[in-house]
């Protein structure tokens, strides 16, 4: 295959497996029964689900998702044989959503349940339930718990009759006052204007495509990479033609780069397996394995020893680039950046791919790499282009010595974000969040004290002076570290949230908010509001939500938002995972099926369905005395600024209609 046709694949790849379609509903149930013998038969019940979701096994610890049930309500002509037997055994590693170990089933899963007939029955009828609950391992997101109706006849069935088990059915209501099926859970009429629902996992590959990009720029000041510019420099000066074909060249060249690196990092996925690489993501051994190479890779920069490749690889591709001509010595010369870099850029690489591989989905790899390789291969395309305005170029020097102890520091820290995973997921208990904080602002005051020269390491030349670019890096590092100090009493520390252990592994804690009353019932936060004259709003939200709690870390827990929810508004906050059981069933049709309503979750999660036609959390609405929205739904969207924007706009809507 020539190059412009590994061009070509490459690109096409890039673009098929970017195709993000939303998944409205991520399993599809199919049912069967069948006789096996004169008076045994089996029941078949198999789930479809989406690519990158999956649903959680039969039994799994309390304050987790919903495990997989089935609830045969009743049974006629028949009695069960044992429990449904699944078809193959479920996937069991470290869930870091839910922050425990958990098992669950991803792409086809078949269960089988066995029952027989009674003595002088022709037939069977067995209804009931599936009770099941399916999340993404793109972006975390989990529909509520669903129901799944069962309902299989054999032969001549008989009158319905109470299941084998003998236990009494619980009374079913209709509706109950204030319940489904009154004023205030008709469907809403949104008014004018758009919803606020962010594609949740394009944020995350635009993230992804970001930091990428910076780690490729970060890659550019490395020791390793440096070097590989005066020999670009040579490489093309040989080559000197015309200027057209100089152009075409280097443009191949970066091209070339940017392919190699694809390559990588869909091959790493491919043989992995997307879903592989998340479990290594959130696996603790694996977060220990990576913590402890971090570490290493901090001590080598710090001058301790060096990481190299074998010599005879990179001399080896080197002097094919030598010896080769036109595509392939252009190929082999970009292949000797990758490398000759490898030893520096690994880190980054490996980190890139660690949280890529946190979206469960090849596109993760795939657009981290490319970015990661799009900021590599632009300079020395120009490099290619205009290789002789390069020649006076600073050799590599003390100064890149620097660059590399300051990206020891920077890793070694990195390095603690992975221990932390670890030592959650084990209960350890030795990096709580005060640990984790006190080394971090240890970690970037050195980094400090050493861009201002009170430090220095073996391999560091002496300097007389400071320089103004290295006084205001010293400058940003100390003043991080002073912003991280609070955070040992257990102050938010928002801005590095994502890194941090979580607030609650905080021995000592000063840090208070201004709390204001929430409801946890709909009709009766309703009732209030409507007592009190206040508008409402509702928080849809789950106890295994991460994005329900980066949204009332980020934005509740702000001044500004927690302040006008407690002097303006009614807040209602309905768990859609409540597995608390509901003093009575309620039966309710949906999508042309009559589904119970158990749980208190199952409720809300209905309520959420039925009247905002919605199902992800967090989403938020604001509500007038009658049920309706004042204002759009919005989602997760950590920009406090817009969320105030949103509750005036509901609170100057609801002045209006209460002026009317």
């Amino acid at each position: 295959m020539n190059l412009r046709r590994l061009f070509a694949v490459a690109f096409a790849l890039l673009a098929i497996v970017t195709l993000n379609a939303q998944v409205v509903n991520p399993v599809k149930w199919s049912q069967k029964i069948e006789m096996t013998s004169r008076d045994q038969g089996v029941m078949t019940f198999t789930a479809n689900i989406e690519n990158h979701w999956h649903i959680y096994g039969l039994d799994l610890p309390d304050g987790g998702p919903r495990p997989t049930k089935f609830d045969f309500k009743e049974v006629a002509g028949a009695e069960l044989v044992g429990a449904p037997v699944p078809s193959v055994k479920p996937v069991e590693e470290f869930d870091s959503t839910f922050n425990m170990p958990l098992s669950w089933w991803e792409n086809t899963v078949s269960f089988k349940q066995a029952f027989k007939l009674l003595p002088g029955s022709k037939g069977c009828r067995i209804t009931g339930n599936i009770i099941f609950q399916a999340c993404s391992t793109v972006d975390g997101t989990c529909v509520p718990p669903t129901k799944e109706p069962v309902e299989l006849t054999e032969g001549e069935a008989p009158a319905v009759a109470p299941a084998a088990t003998g236990a009494d059915i619980a009374p079913v209501a209709a509706s109950v006052s204030g319940g489904p099926g009154s004023e205030l859970w008709a469907p809403a009429k949104f008014p004018s204007g758009s919803s606020n629902v962010p594609d949740v996992s394009d944020a995350s590959w635009l993230y992804i495509f970001v930091w990428g990009f910076i780690g490729g720029l970060l890659a550019l000041l490395t020791p390793c990479v440096w070097p590989m510019i005066p020999l670009t420099v040579s490489f093309f000066l040989k080559r000197s033609q015309s200027r057209r074909k100089s152009i075409a060249d280097a443009m191949t060249y970066g091209g070339a780069i940017i392919v190699i690196f694809l390559v990588l990092g869909i091959v790493v996925t491919l043989l992995f397996g997307a879903g592989k690489l998340n479990d290594l993501a959130t696996n603790a051994v694996f977060n220990l394995i990576f913590f402890a190479l971090l570490v290493v890779f901090a001590i080598s920069f710090f001058g301790a020893f060096e990481i190299k490749l074998p010599e005879k690889w990179s001399n080896r591709m080197d002097s094919s680039a030598e010896r080769t001509t036109g595509m392939i010595s252009i190929f082999f010369m970009a292949f000797t950046l990758v490398l000759v870099s490898f030893s520096c850029t690994g880190p980054l690489i490996g980190t890139l791919l660690v949280e890529a591989a946190s979206q469960a989905s090849i596109v993760g790899p795939v657009v981290g790499m490319g970015a990661f390789a799009l900021a590599l291969a632009i300079p020395f395309t120009l490099c290619a282009i205009f290789p002789s305005l390069l020649k006076e170029l600073p050799r590599s020097g003390g100064w890149l010595n620097s660059v590399k102890v300051v990206l020891g520091f920077l890793e070694l820290a990195l390095s603690l974000k992975f221990l932390s995973v670890a030592d959650l997921a084990y209960g350890w208990g030795i990096l709580d969040r005060e640990v984790f904080v006190s080394l971090w602002v240890v970690t970037f005051a050195l980094l400090g004290m050493y861009l201002l020269g009170k430090l220095r390491f073996s391999h560091d030349s002496a300097t007389d002076h400071v320089g103004v670019g290295r006084f205001f890096l010293a400058l940003i590092s100390l003043s991080f570290a002073v912003y991280l100090v609070p955070g040992l009493w257990g102050a938010p520390l928002k801005g590095v949230s994502a890194f941090v252990p979580p607030l609650y592994t905080q021995d000592f804690n000063l840090y208070s908010s201004d709390e204001f009353r929430t409801f946890d019932d709909y009709d009766e936060g309703m009732k209030f509001a409507a007592e009190n004259n206040r508008p409402v709003l509702i928080d849809f939200s789950g106890y295994g939500c991460v994005n329900c709690r980066k949204m009332e870390g980020a934005v509740f827990d702000t001044e500004e938002v927690s302040g006008l929810i407690k002097d303006n508004f009614v807040l209602i906050t309905l768990m859609v995972d409540d597995k608390r059981e509901l003093p009575a069933p309620l039966t309710v049709t949906e999508n042309g099926k009559t589904v119970t309503l158990e749980t208190v979750g199952e409720k809300w999660s209905y309520l959420q369905r039925s009247k905002f036609n919605a199902s992800t959390q967090p989403f938020y609405v604001i509500l007038g005395r009658d049920g309706q929205p004042l204002a759009p739904s919005y989602s997760y969207d950590e920009n406090v600024a817009k969320y105030v924007e949103w509750l005036q706009t509901g609170i100057k809507a609801f002045a209006e209609k209460d002026a009317i």
